[in-house]
């Protein structure tokens, strides 16, 4: 006897949302190498709802999640996940193209300066996205490991895996303990490690590549900042957003090649997002709060992997979401709940092709 269905290898927003989809068709246990779910990536995010983030190809997952982000099932949340704020796309040059469908208008210099004040000469134009929202990162991914558990599924903490071998149609991993668990299917939900979680399987990696992301909290010389939309570079160089009265989140936009690691900020990247900040407001900036990194993990194409692995039986991808994993979330774990089950996708994914998230592309 299997002790369970579905291995789900990483207990961050991917691993979470999935095991909550899977928990009432299936028996699923979800293990997580630390001792709190969600430290590396989820834990750390300064996560937006945006439409355009991610592409013409990730955009349809993030539009198909928002009317459960703003108002989940009852059974799920009590409240929405979304503080809607807005984005100002800022422009030197040509205003950015957003894949279609996606609802945005031209801000001229005047406006520009009515939104935010004290706002440098060189930024004339930008193309602003107003259904850009806040998510609530903890108490998302919080719902995610209450509804699995509700619904039978099992979460074990400090549980490595370090092997697993496909015996008799099944898998039979190993855990740093000597543990051992058996189950029908393991699902590669390890973010950063899942290249070396693949590897620990015997399947072939396929080139997850983490990035570590920089974030600075600081304090600034000017007032009114809480509802501030987020403010970022059409040419991908910097983000900031407001998050109280007086100091704004901000981030260099980095992506710094790393291992799988925890991750820490770096003095010369935030010394560089201060920078990028001072050249596009005058505000003073009076202190630096707080920093930290997370790390953020791509395929080779920056396309998440989703789907069955084409070459190991019972081998599932639900990797390589980049920065876009926790706006996706309920689209892609009602997508690769289906897949994995070889259901019917429901109401919410039906027009969304799988195809593209394929690990085949790969092979």
């Amino acid at each position: 006897m299997l002790d369970c269905d579905v291995l789900i290898v990483g207990g961050g927003i991917a691993g979470a949302s999935l095991g909550a989809e899977l928990a009432p068709r299936a028996c699923v246990l979800i293990v997580e190498a630390e001792s709190l779910c969600g430290t590396h990536a989820t834990g750390r995010s300064a996560a937006f709802w945006l439409e355009s983030y991610g592409g013409p190809v990730v955009s349809p997952l993030s539009t198909a999640s928002r009317p459960f982000l703003d108002a989940p099932p009852a059974d799920f949340s009590d409240r929405g996940f979304l503080r809607t704020r807005g984005d100002v796309h800022l422009t030197r040059d040509a205003l950015p193209v957003l894949p279609e469908g996606i609802e945005s208008r031209v801000m001229e210099r005047d406006e520009l300066e009515r939104v935010i004040p004290g706002i440098r000469p060189q930024w004339r134009r930008a193309l602003f996205e107003p259904g850009c929202a806040d998510i609530d990162v903890a108490g998302l991914h919080a719902a995610y490991l209450r509804a699995f558990r509700k619904r039978g599924g099992t979460v074990r903490t400090d549980a490595t895996l370090r092997q697993a071998r496909r015996e008799g149609g099944a898998w039979a991993a190993t855990m740093a303990d000597g543990s051992t668990v058996s189950a029908g299917v393991i699902v590669n939900a390890a973010g950063a490690w899942a290249d070396p979680v693949a590897t620990a399987c015997g399947v072939a990696p396929i080139g997850i590549a983490p990035k570590r992301r920089t974030m600075v909290q600081l304090r600034v010389g000017r007032t009114g900042l809480r509802d501030l939309p987020l403010v970022d570079d059409a040419g991908g160089t910097f983000y900031f957003k407001g998050e109280s009265d007086n100091s704004v989140w901000l981030s260099p936009h980095d992506e710094i090649a790393t291992g799988p690691c925890d991750a820490a900020p770096e003095e010369v990247d935030v010394a560089i997002a201060i920078d990028r900040f001072q050249q596009v407001v005058d505000w003073p900036v009076e202190a630096v709060e707080r920093k930290w990194a997370g790390l953020r993990s791509f395929a080779p194409d920056r396309v998440p992997v989703y789907g069955f692995d084409p070459d190991v039986d019972g081998f599932f991808w639900c990797v390589g979401q980049g920065g876009f994993g926790i706006q996706t979330a309920p689209a892609a774990a009602r997508m690769t709940a289906a897949l994995l089950l070889g259901r019917a996708p429901d109401a919410m994914v039906e027009a969304i092709d799988p195809a593209p998230f394929s690990p085949a592309r790969f092979r």
